[in-house]
């Protein structure tokens, strides 16, 4: 079985999860599992490897798992891009519709210097929306996001043909249909 297809059979589907109709993709299997966990970091340190982006920046939560690891293994520095409230310094913040509602990300003005070649990632691609936030904070501070990056997309709900046509490359391992 190639990586691509191992990390999809693990991932887990919640059905009517959060809500009736809703098919959650739960990515904790892949982190409990030692061999596919490194077999899905190795996946996005083989992408990055050459690259050499200058930091990784994370989006809560579970970006920050996948970043944080990611980072660490290519030896630059990691981003957190919190929920609103959850930064101790001086932030900027970016808000963004959702589904039903909206929400608000915030990072440290500091995290990024004008010219900083940064990657975004995040466990999953549904509308975009926390992707574009996050883009927008990076930008903002005059970082260039080289990349955003995924384990999964959702591409019915149409997050990653949003972020494409806002011009952000993207990267994603597998994608399933249907929310």
């Amino acid at each position: 079985m190639d990586d691509r297809a191992l990390i999809r059979q693990t991932i887990r589907t919640v059905p009517d999860w959060p809500t009736p109709g809703v098919q959650f993709r739960d990515i904790t299997p892949l982190l409990q599992n030692p061999k596919v966990f490194r077999v899905l970091i190795d996946q996005f340190v083989h992408r990055y490897f050459d690259q050499r982006p200058g930091a990784v920046a994370g989006l809560d939560a579970r970006g920050f798992i996948i970043g944080s690891v990611l980072a660490y293994e290519l030896n630059i520095g990691f981003i957190p891009i919190r929920k609103k409230g959850k930064l101790p310094y001086a932030t900027v913040a970016e808000s963004y519709e959702l589904e039903y509602g909206s929400a608000t990300v915030e990072m440290h003005t500091d995290a990024v210097q004008p010219g900083d070649r940064v990657l975004l990632i995040d466990d999953l691609i549904a509308t975009g929306g926390t992707m574009m936030a996050g883009k927008r904070l990076l930008e903002r501070l005059g970082a260039v996001v080289i990349e955003g990056a995924a384990i999964v997309d959702l591409p019915e709900l149409g997050g990653a043909a949003k972020l494409r046509a806002s011009g952000l490359q993207l990267f994603t391992l597998v994608s399933f249909e249907g929310h």
